[in-house]
């Protein structure tokens, strides 16, 4: 399956912990440019917190629905590199192509979207001529060349390397744990607290929170707890947006993932109350 019979090249799309203090990711756009000068690179972000595979998950699910099918996205957040964890390209349910170290990164688009198909990147092929020795810079000399050969129809999906199951995709439990709805009740735990204005996600679905029984309007008994014990308890509205409480006043709103938030009208959710991530980090909604 090659990209080249495409009107136009697809984009090649990133997101990496590398930040932008230094040159990696000016290198890594160098390489696709020495491959094709007409490939368009555009970022998704190059902050995700370092090491922070699971959050590399979240954001490339956050983004990929709303790009064309064929776009070629690239997630470097690799601890392991240079180990033995897969370099792979995956192609989606939805037509597009995720290249990243398979560590976990593919664990939201595995879930919501789906693979029909992943590829270990064939190094004696698909790797940038001269870092034979480097094994310390994936980033650029397998995943930014292999990116670039695909975008461009330099290769085809079948050659980037050999298949393998689907199966074998390396999933992050914590990703995976959906909330639990019961008799009106939902518990789950803290998904999320990366939103840049402090909101924490929780992980019910807002379709599950509505199929629940409720409905914009209501009043809902929030509970959060670190390792069971209580940190947070209050009546919350549940709102279409911060708008509908006063500045500063709590509310649990759909958000733009389409789970369940919850913040505070102008104000910081996650700092207030020092809220973080995790399945110790539990929440219990009710009426």
């Amino acid at each position: 399956m090659s990209l080249e019979k495409n009107k136009r090249k697809p984009c090649i799309v990133w997101q990496t912990d590398f930040g932008l203090k230094w040159g990696a990711v000016a290198s890594m756009k160098g390489v696709c440019k020495q491959v094709d000068p007409e490939l368009e690179c555009v970022d998704i972000t190059h902050e995700i917190p370092q090491y922070h595979i699971l959050a590399a998950s979240r954001e490339l699910n956050y983004v990929l629905p709303f790009w064309p099918k064929g776009t070629v996205f690239v997630s470097v957040v690799d601890p392991g590199v240079g180990t033995d964890r897969k370099a792979s390209v995956a192609l989606l349910s939805d037509g597009n192509y995720v290249v990243t170290p398979d560590n976990g990164t593919l664990t939201h688009v595995f879930q919501e979207i789906g693979i029909q198909e992943i590829r270990q990147i064939d190094e004696r092929i698909n790797r940038y001529p001269g870092t034979e020795n480097i094994a310390v810079f994936h980033g650029r000399d397998l995943f930014a060349y292999t990116a670039a050969r695909l975008a461009s129809g330099v290769i085809s999906f079948e050659e980037v390397g050999p298949a393998y199951p689907v199966e074998e995709v390396v999933l992050l439990e914590q990703g995976l744990i959906k909330a639990v709805v019961e008799d009106g009740k939902v518990s789950g735990i803290v998904s999320s607290v990366g939103d840049p204005f402090g909101s924490i996600a929780l992980n019910v679905l807002t379709a599950d929170f509505q199929k629940a029984g409720y409905s914009h309007g209501d009043m809902v008994h929030v509970v959060l707890a670190h390792q069971g014990k209580v940190y947070y308890e209050e009546d919350v509205l549940y709102g279409k947006s911060f708008g509908y409480v006063p500045v500063g006043a709590p509310i649990l709103f759909d958000s733009s993932t389409n789970y369940i938030e919850l913040g505070i009208n102008q104000g910081n959710f996650r700092d207030q109350y020092q809220a973080e991530e995790g399945m110790d980090w539990t929440f219990q909604l009710s009426n």
